[in-house]
């Protein structure tokens, strides 16, 4: 599709209706995944077990049937390990044992951050890679990989003290009032940067990953639509080219994942042991501390559940996506030719 055909599709679809389409697609991909990411995290819990006296900074109802809290505070601890033979084996004796809501565990504060930040990064996306298209003419086939990242820094930068706050209620149960006291001293203590304390470690990891997602997945959807003379993506080419595409892009950028997952386990150490964040490692730091103590695999520890995880979750929600802007494109087009037919 060329430049001034993708603007002159986006231009029959409002970004309210992008919006909704995105949020369909979040709402829908969470729905599915965070199944996997209970089992997932019971499967690693399991092989790389907690001590107790270990803290999970992050208790997001993920690990509430394997740890308990004491004392009244949210301190997670570890409890006891599952004996689990394999994925298949970990969803079967949950659902057995706990029942299968136990697998949407911990789902509400998913959606809290996914769907506003899903809106914002896909709406984004398209309106600029339309634009970048439109301009850079010849080379508009470079413009998904731009409008990725870009895409990516925006929606990252906006969501990031959303995601400082949610950690803090999860680390420590607090009031609003509580929080907005936290909220006021941050602010004085270390200025306003400091509700976006952790975004570099997190851009290092999702602006590669979009950059290559949003390229591999236009250059497989054009090829896959070619191969089959479709004129049109369908929804079997959408959701291929998103698991294809979000799987090279996980893989690729594995090892940011391994060293965001250490830097949030160390400064639950720290939490714990009342020690200041600022003493936490850096992103490089710490990548080679693991290259030294586990070699360069260890940077890549994780890799299957992550790949089976990232895989069918950008599939669901690409696919998703373009068939909500598919549907309200010709919506939109069919109220166009009513309003033509029954004249001013």
């Amino acid at each position: 599709m060329s430049g001034q055909g993708t603007v002159s599709v986006l231009n029959d679809i409002t970004p309210v209706q992008q919006m909704i389409a995105s949020s369909s697609g979040a709402l829908l991909t969470s729905l599915f995944v965070t199944p996997l990411d209970v089992v997932k995290i019971r499967l690693q819990a399991q092989r790389s077990p907690f001590w107790k006296g270990k803290c999970f900074l992050y208790c997001n109802g993920l690990m509430d049937h394997i740890c308990v809290c004491e004392n009244g505070n949210s301190k997670a601890w570890y409890k006891a390990p599952g004996h689990f033979t394999g994925t298949l084996d970990a969803f079967i004796k949950i659902i057995q044992k706990e029942g299968i809501k136990s697998l949407w565990s911990g789902l509400p504060p998913t959606l809290v951050m996914a769907v506003p930040a899903t809106v914002i990064y896909f709406t984004c996306y398209d309106q600029l890679c339309a634009i970048l298209k439109y301009r850079m003419g010849s080379d508009s086939n470079e413009a998904p990989l731009l409008a990725g990242a870009l895409a990516r820094v925006g929606s990252v930068t906006v969501i990031s003290p959303l995601e400082l706050i949610r950690t803090k209620m999860q680390s420590q149960k607090l009031s609003y009032r509580e929080l907005n006291t936290f909220i006021r001293t941050s602010v004085a203590a270390d200025g306003w940067l400091s509700l976006w304390r952790g975004l570099g470690p997190t851009l290092l990891r999702d602006v590669p990953f979009s950059a290559m997602y949003w390229y591999n997945y236009e250059l497989g959807k054009k090829w896959l639509c070619e191969k089959n003379d479709a004129r049109e993506p369908t929804f079997m080419i959408t959701f291929t080219s998103g698991a294809v595409s979000g799987s090279i892009a996980s893989i690729i950028t594995l090892p940011f994942d391994v060293v965001k997952t250490r830097r949030q386990i160390e400064l639950g150490e720290l939490e714990a042991l009342n020690l200041s964040p600022r003493a936490s490692s850096s992103t490089m730091h710490v990548m080679r501390r693991i290259v030294a103590e586990n070699g360069v695999r260890g940077l890549f520890a994780g890799f299957l559940p992550r790949l089976i995880k990232v895989a069918p979750a950008c599939a669901i929600m690409i696919s998703t996506y373009e068939f909500g802007k598919a549907f309200f494109h010709r919506r939109n087009r069919e109220r166009q030719m009513v309003a033509l037919q029954n004249g001013p």
